[in-house]
């Protein structure tokens, strides 16, 4: 691949754009405790990672910011309307998963 900085950075912020897209218009209705059991991330993760990308560029967040760019809205108001109280098999899979080494 022989793409310029500034075209791996279109392209990379393309790619985060679209994963918010679909997290958020598409499939709000997987809970952010599925993403953590399967992926080991979720949408506050993503939050957490926009605020320390923008204080490692200089640009001051709060941690409301950030989740107000990655859900599109306050949290409070996006937890109202789409997540749901985990189940216990959720929370039991959640520590299960919490208790495996990394890379596995």
């Amino acid at each position: 691949m022989n793409t310029s900085d500034s075209n791996t950075v279109a392209i990379e912020a393309a790619v985060f754009r679209r994963l918010i897209q679909h997290l958020m218009q598409d499939r709000p209705d997987v809970q952010n405790i599925d993403l953590m059991i399967l992926a080991g991330f979720c949408r506050n993760c993503l939050s957490d990672w926009y605020q320390q990308a923008a204080e490692g560029h200089g640009v001051a967040m709060t941690r409301d910011e950030a989740r107000d760019a990655v859900y599109g809205m306050p949290f409070g108001q996006w937890k109202a309307m789409h997540q749901e109280d985990a189940t216990p098999e959720q929370l039991a899979a959640f520590e299960a998963a919490r208790r495996k080494p990394d890379g596995a």
